[in-house]
C-alpha cells in the first residue's frame, strides 16, 4: 500500500477501481490461500482450492448463527486456526444484535492496519473539494465505550473503542489533516462527562482554528450541542478564568486542557452572547466562524437528523465521509459535498472480497461480483474478510448509483430487519415484539389486555427515545394505576438488547421510553387510513415502526394517556454480553 503522501493515495483509488474485477481476484485468492487449512474451510470441503468457482459452489453464504459456534470456542479460548490462519487478536462487538445481545466479530491485528489505511484516504478526497483543510483543526467529538474481555482473554470492544486504542490512534505521526482539538486524553476518558467537557473547553479555547466539526453519528453531534446548550456557562467561566470545572478530576484531563486553556475574557463574552441569545440556529458557525462543513454519517437512520444539522450549522454541507462496520471497513465517499440524501460510497476492492445478493433473486441463485452488479438495483452485501469470515451477510441493503472507472458506487437503502434506531442502537420487529409481550404481562392483573401496538423512534428530542402506541382492551384506564404503565415502560426496556441498554444508562444516547395509550378502534382508523391511500386490504397488516408525519398526527390525536420509563434499565460495564454455551 502506498504511503501517506496525498497523490500517491489518489493514484492508489484511481488503480484499484480501474482494476477492480483483478483486484478482488487477487483479494480472495490471498484469503483463501492463507486460511487454506482452517477448519471452517477444510469441514466445507473446499480442500485448498483457490478457484473463485470452487469457492462460490462450495463455500454457503452465511448469518451470524451459522459461525457462532466457531466464534464461541475462539472466545472461550481455542486458539487453533478455527476461522483465521492468523492469532484473533480482539473480538469487535457489533452494534447489530443476536437474539437480542451484541454479535462478536473476530479480527487480526493486521486488519486493523487495513482499517487505519482506509482512514488515511479520507482527506486527500475531501481536500480536493475544500483545499486548505491542513490549515487548521478538526472539532470532533470521539468517545471510547465500556470493553469486556471473553472468557479466553481476549478484548472485545467497540471497532472504534479499539482504534482509538490502538498505536494507530494514539501514536499517530503529527500529520496537519489528523490535527483534533481534542487532545487523546479527553477521548480516551471513560467517564462521558468529563469526555464531553473537556472535548468542548479545547474546542472553544481553539475555535478561530475550527476549519471542520463533527462526530461519527448525527446523534452523537447533535447530543454534543445539546450538551453545550446546558453547560455554556460553566465552560465560559473556565475560559475566563483559565481554570478548569473541579469535576473534571481525571488528572491526565485536566493537564491536557490546561496546556491548551488559558484566561480569555474576550472569548467568554463571546461565547456568553451567542448563547444566551434564545436561539440555537447557526450555533455552529456563531461560534465557530471559520468552519467548512459538518463531518457525520447521516444515511441510514440517521437521515432523520438532517434538519436539526442544518439548523444548528446554518446550512454548512453534511459530509458521510465513509461506510464501515464491525465486520469490515467497506469505502468511502468521492463526492463527499453531495446532497446528504444521495450520499454514493465506492467500495475499495482491497477491504475484503464483495459479493452481492440481488433482491429480486431468490437465495438459490448464484451471487453477483463486485464488477456485475447493474445500475439502479438493490442488493444485500455479502463479505468475505481477511479475518475469518466466508461469504457472511452484513445486513446492509445497497442501491448502486453510479461507478468509478470500473468499481460500483452505492447508497445505503437501510439495515436489514431494524426497525427502530435512535443512535448504534438497533431493535428488530421479532425483538420489539417480544418486548411488547412480555411487558403486556403487566395488565393481567387488571383483566386487560393489549390488542394492538407499533412503534416510533422520535428524534424531536434530544437524546431521542422509543414511543410506544398502544391499544388495550379496557376502555377506561383509570381503574389502572399509572405506576403499572410505567412498569410496562421499564419491562420493555428490560427486554431489549445491551447496546440500547448501554445508550440509556451509560452513553446518555437514548432518552427514557414513552408508552402511549390510544383510544380503542384507532388502529382500525389507521387501517382506513392507509386503505384509502392504496393499500389493499387483503394484504394490511398493522405496521410495527411509523415514520410518516400524517400517520403520527393520526396515531397522536387519540392518546388518552402517556407515560415515561420511571429509570434506566440494567446494564452492568463489562457484563457478559453474549452467550457462549456449548452447541449440540
Amino acid at each position: 500500500m502506498p504511503g501517506k503522501d496525498e497523490g500517491a493515495l489518489l493514484q492508489h483509488i484511481e488503480e484499484i477501481t480501474t482494476h477492480a474485477d483483478q483486484v478482488q481476484r487477487r483479494v480472495l485468492t490471498e484469503i483463501l490461500s492463507r486460511n487454506a487449512h482452517v477448519e471452517y474451510l477444510q469441514q466445507q470441503g473446499l480442500d485448498g482450492c483457490m478457484d473463485r468457482m470452487a469457492f462460490k459452489n462450495i463455500v454457503p453464504v452465511v448469518s451470524y448463527e451459522n459461525l457462532k459456534p466457531y466464534i464461541d470456542r475462539i472466545a472461550n479460548g481455542d486458539a487453533s486456526p478455527i476461522l483465521c490462519s492468523e492469532p484473533i487478536s480482539e473480538f469487535l462487538t457489533s452494534s447489530g444484535t443476536s437474539g437480542g445481545e451484541r454479535k462478536l466479530m473476530p479480527t487480526t491485528k493486521e486488519e486493523l492496519k487495513r482499517r487505519s489505511f482506509l482512514y488515511s484516504l479520507l482527506m486527500p478526497v475531501m481536500n480536493q473539494f475544500i483545499p486548505g483543510l491542513n490549515k487548521g483543526k478538526g472539532m470532533y467529538f470521539l468517545f471510547v465505550k465500556s470493553e469486556s474481555t471473553t472468557p479466553g482473554g481476549l478484548p472485545a470492544r467497540p471497532v472504534l473503542t479499539s482504534y482509538y486504542k490502538s498505536s494507530h490512534f494514539k501514536d499517530r505521526p503529527y500529520d496537519l489533516y489528523t490535527d483534533y482539538t481534542s487532545p487523546n486524553q479527553t477521548i480516551l476518558c471513560t467517564d462521558s462527562y468529563q469526555s464531553m467537557y473537556s472535548q468542548f473547553l479545547c474546542g472553544l479555547c481553539l475555535s478561530q482554528q475550527v476549519l471542520r466539526v463533527g462526530s461519527v453519528f448525527a446523534s452523537g453531534f447533535i447530543r454534543a450541542i445539546k450538551f453545550l446548550e446546558t453547560h455554556w456557562v460553566l465552560l465560559a467561566n473556565d475560559i475566563r478564568t483559565g481554570t478548569i470545572n473541579p469535576r473534571i478530576s481525571d488528572p491526565l484531563v485536566r493537564q491536557s486542557v490546561m496546556n491548551i486553556l488559558k484566561p480569555d475574557p474576550v472569548l467568554a463574552d463571546l461565547i456568553e452572547f451567542e448563547c444566551s441569545k434564545g436561539t440555537w440556529a447557526g450555533i455552529i458557525t456563531r461560534l465557530w466562524p471559520n468552519t467548512k462543513y459538518v463531518d457525520v454519517i447521516v444515511t441510514g437512520t440517521m437521515s432523520q437528523y438532517i434538519p436539526t444539522l442544518d439548523k444548528y450549522s446554518n446550512g454548512l454541507p453534511l459530509v458521510c465521509t465513509m461506510y464501515a462496520s464491525s465486520e469490515c471497513y467497506f469505502g468511502v465517499n468521492l463526492n463527499p459535498l453531495c446532497n446528504p440524501n444521495e450520499v454514493s460510497y465506492t467500495l475499495i476492492p482491497t477491504m475484503a472480497y464483495f459479493e452481492f445478493l440481488p433482491l429480486d433473486r431468490k437465495m438459490s441463485e448464484e451471487l453477483v461480483d463486485l464488477v456485475d452488479v447493474e445500475l439502479g438495483k438493490e442488493y444485500e452485501l455479502i463479505i468475505t474478510t481477511y479475518s475469518g469470515l466466508y461469504r457472511y451477510r452484513v445486513g446492509d441493503i445497497l442501491r448502486v448509483s453510479g461507478f468509478k472507472n470500473k468499481a460500483p458506487q452505492f447508497n445505503f437503502v437501510c439495515r436489514k430487519n431494524v426497525i427502530l434506531s435512535i443512535d448504534s442502537d438497533k431493535v428488530d420487529e421479532v425483538e420489539l415484539q417480544n418486548a411488547v409481550m412480555e411487558a403486556s404481562k403487566n395488565l393481567i392483573p387488571y383483566e386487560t389486555s393489549l390488542l394492538e401496538y407499533t412503534s416510533y423512534a422520535d428524534t424531536h428530542t434530544v437524546p431521542g427515545h422509543y414511543v410506544i402506541y398502544w391499544e388495550i382492551s379496557q376502555k377506561e384506564t383509570n381503574a389502572i394505576p399509572d405506576w403499572v404503565f410505567e412498569n410496562c415502560c421499564l419491562t420493555i426496556e428490560e427486554s431489549l438488547n445491551s447496546v440500547y441498554r448501554q445508550g440509556r444508562v451509560s452513553d446518555k444516547s437514548i432518552g427514557p421510553l414513552e408508552l402511549k395509550i390510544i383510544e380503542n378502534g384507532t388502529f382500525d382508523k389507521l387501517m382506513d387510513y392507509a386503505i384509502n391511500h392504496g393499500s389493499s386490504i387483503n394484504q394490511y397488516k398493522t405496521p410495527r415502526c411509523v415514520k410518516r408525519e400524517p400517520i403520527l398526527e393520526l396515531l397522536n390525536s387519540y392518546v388518552v394517556s402517556n407515560y415515561f420509563s420511571p429509570k434506566c434499565p440494567k446494564w452492568v460495564p463489562g457484563q457478559k454480553e453474549w452467550s457462549t454455551k456449548k452447541h449440540s
